[in-house]
């Protein structure tokens, strides 16, 4: 991945001047962000897709935030990453409260809530959506717009708008998950979270979100030895799929699908796979050879390993034909379309 920095931009053509194309980026990631994260996994599926609406709010327009204020401050991936933890938090312990609040309902058995967290759930939760809502999202928009990665996608008034939306959206998913399909659909009981949860919550939150203002940007600004150096993308995009699969469907381990694993050392596991995966990225990414095309081996094993992961997962959850039906037509055109992407960005990087 690659740093927010600016740089000199060749002049605008003729066709910059429409007054729709600088929203090109921003349109693209707030759609991006859920239909990565929710559709093509598979969670959102075509029986009840109406539901993709608040999460292009929340989500798409919280990765657009996260984006805009990444780049601002001028900072990198890492900075990036911090702010989709928050995010991930945001969404698991204030809005929808899925992390906080008991889980019987909803999944197959109440697994590793310790202290009131549903801590197997979470660390699933921190993971997948600082990675697949944020990260990929914004680095795959990134590479569609290779010409506007190095600008601002949004203006102080777009800024706020956005931010308006985000907090509309989140109110209508708040509502209609624990108002309505908690109570509703699921049969779960009302729940109303502890004020010392919702502000250890809030306090996390901020907590992340100035490390993210804080830290540096040393992988901008140092340089790399030309003797290391990155391996090849293909190796790229197989080591972020072997990597990716699993924590995608880890989630069945977070809905109780798997009572014999000893929660500490489930947790073990997964924080050692994400650190591996953390050390890799940065040793790879500080390469004095990292290129698009690297970038894109990262988008596309992770997308693939997330796609997986939601064949998996339904096939544990249970789902109706025609979702099975979306989900296939869904992922080969996506695979198709990547495909596509991936040729151009590997023409553009050509010598």
């Amino acid at each position: 991945m690659h740093s927010f920095h600016h740089s000199s931009q060749p002049p605008a053509t003729p066709f910059a001047i429409s007054r729709w194309r600088p929203l090109g980026p921003s349109f693209t990631l707030v759609l991006l962000a859920p239909v990565i994260s929710e559709v093509l996994f598979g969670s959102t599926r075509l029986s009840f897709i109406p539901v993709l609406i608040p999460e292009i709010l929340v989500f798409g327009c919280g990765a657009l935030l996260i984006r805009e204020c990444v780049f601002r401050w001028g900072k990198g991936w890492r900075s990036l990453l911090l702010m989709g933890l928050a995010l991930a938090i945001a969404e698991e312990c204030i809005i929808q409260q899925t992390s906080i609040a008991p889980l019987l309902g909803l999944v197959r058995h109440e697994y590793g809530r310790i202290w009131g967290v549903n801590s197997v759930y979470l660390l699933w939760a921190l993971g997948y959506w600082s990675v697949w809502v944020v990260l990929i999202p914004v680095q795959l928009t990134s590479l569609l717009f290779p010409g506007r990665r190095s600008n601002c996608w949004l203006r102080t008034r777009g800024l706020v708008i956005v931010s308006i939306i985000f907090v509309l959206g989140s109110f209508i998913a708040w509502y209609g998950w624990t108002q309505r399909a908690r109570v509703k659909i699921f049969h779960m009981p009302p729940y109303t979270p502890s004020s010392a949860a919702l502000l250890t919550g809030i306090a996390a939150i901020l907590l992340l979100i100035f490390a993210a203002y804080v830290l540096p940007v040393s992988e901008s600004r140092e340089k790399s030895p030309t003797s290391r150096f990155a391996p090849s993308p293909w190796v790229v995009r197989l080591v972020c799929f072997v990597l990716g699969a699993p924590w995608s469907a880890f989630i069945l381990v977070g809905f109780g699908f798997f009572l014999t694993a000893p929660v500490r050392l489930v947790m073990v596991v997964a924080l050692s796979a994400a650190t591996l995966t953390f050390f890799l990225i940065r040793r790879w990414t500080r390469a004095s050879n990292w290129r698009d095309t690297h970038r894109f081996a990262i988008v596309f094993g992770g997308i693939l390993a997330c796609m997986l992961g939601g064949f998996v997962v339904l096939r544990f959850v249970g789902a109706l034909r025609v979702d099975w039906i979306g989900k296939i037509i869904l992922n080969a055109a996506a695979i198709a379309w990547l495909i596509s992407v991936g040729r151009a960005t590997k023409l553009r990087a050509a010598p």
